[in-house]
């Protein structure tokens, strides 16, 4: 089986209610089938995790994007950016073999959170006075 990704290297893992072993199917197929279906799963919950991770990280990042605008009075969206980002990771997709249309919507979700966040931080901004 995979090695786990465990977030919580501090010993807090015997906290997560998660169990990576967890299945409806498991009374119904053939242990080695199981086992394989287990081992790839762990892999797809590295996956989650680090995905998880590299959002957050990219988060962090456009939160400062969101302050520097805030301070300079810029507009919490760029539709030229956003239409460039949208029109690279569909050409990035393609290259993966990952449907354009999924990354594009993907994308498109990430944006309008980073736009809430940009426009909470303006907000937050406005109201501080600075």
């Amino acid at each position: 089986m995979s090695q786990q990704i465990n977030p919580q290297a501090d010993g807090g893992a015997d906290t997560d209610p998660y169990d990576p072993t967890a299945s409806s199917l498991a009374d119904t197929v053939q242990d080695e089938v199981m086992a394989e279906l287990l081992s790839i799963r762990g892999s797809i919950d590295n996956f989650d995790a680090t995905l998880v991770y590299l959002l957050a990280e990219r988060f962090k990042a456009t939160q400062r994007v969101g302050h520097l605008k805030a301070v300079h009075s810029l507009p919490p969206s760029d539709p030229g950016r956003e239409k460039a980002q949208i029109e690279r990771l569909r050409r990035l997709a393609h290259e993966a073999h990952l449907d354009p249309e999924f990354a594009e919507k993907f994308m498109n979700f990430i944006i309008s959170e980073v736009i809430r966040h940009h426009n909470t931080i303006s907000a937050t901004h406005a109201e501080s006075g600075n």
